[in-house]
């Protein structure tokens, strides 16, 4: 094997890396903590790829090929720092309000808020669900989702949909591709799928948002361009 491909290991071989040296309860515990932080601390903005869909069917993979791991107690754990993380977001947003998004600094952060509050405005519920898939949309949405005052059982159903299918989903498949040979090719493609329905979804977001600016106001066009 070139020496150009073993000298940037991926996700999954720095996992079994981190199962090697600390053991299945740290592994659990790391992989939960970076979910929950991933929404919770606003982590997911500045390292979406460790802390998303590629962390959870890499995890998925090394839980297949270690058998001192158990794919349920991950994929459960999974869900519940999903949900714990985006519930954390949502009351920090209802308690403290607009000045709580407002201290998260950088030109780029402020365009992702307003960007997640008009999605927020196009969505309702959905908001909350589909976000779950955006890497931007699931740090910020839960947030927005206390701050425009959502109620709070509402948030909860929503929240409890999106951390499920997501968190346990992409975990699963990617236990079924390292443990299933046969299945391999079909987890692939489902992996393959959910990441493609992100991008379609964050791109929708996007016109979507452009779309409501140009109504909301005709002549400003140089807003389109800085969002970019």
């Amino acid at each position: 094997m070139p020496a150009s491909v073993t000298a940037s290991p991926t996700i999954g071989d720095q996992l079994a890396d981190l199962l090697t040296q600390v053991g299945p309860i740290a592994f659990y515990l790391a992989v939960w903590g970076l979910v929950f932080v991933g929404t919770a601390l606003f982590v997911g903005v500045f390292i979406p790829f460790i802390t998303g869909d590629s962390l959870l069917f890499a995890a998925g993979i090394a839980t297949a090929t270690n058998d001192r791991l158990s794919i349920w107690v991950l994929a459960i754990g999974v869900g519940v720092a999903a949900f714990a993380g985006d519930q954390v977001g949502f009351v920090l947003g209802r308690h403290f309000g607009r000045p709580y998004l407002s201290r998260r600094r950088g030109r780029w952060m402020q365009a992702g808020i307003a960007r997640t509050e008009r999605f927020y405005e196009l969505f309702g519920w959905w908001s909350v669900v589909v976000a779950r898939y955006i890497p931007w949309g699931r740090v910020f949405v839960p947030p927005v989702a206390g701050i425009a005052g959502m109620a709070y059982w509402r948030f909860l159903t929503a929240n409890l949909v999106s951390a499920v299918s997501w968190g346990v989903l992409i975990t699963v498949v990617g236990y079924a591709a390292g443990s299933q040979p046969q299945l391999r090719p079909i987890a692939y493609v489902v992996a393959g799928l959910v990441i493609l329905a992100s991008i379609i979804a964050g791109i929708r977001a996007l016109v979507m948002d452009r779309s409501a600016r140009r109504e909301a106001d005709p002549g400003d066009h140089t807003a389109d361009t800085a969002s970019i």
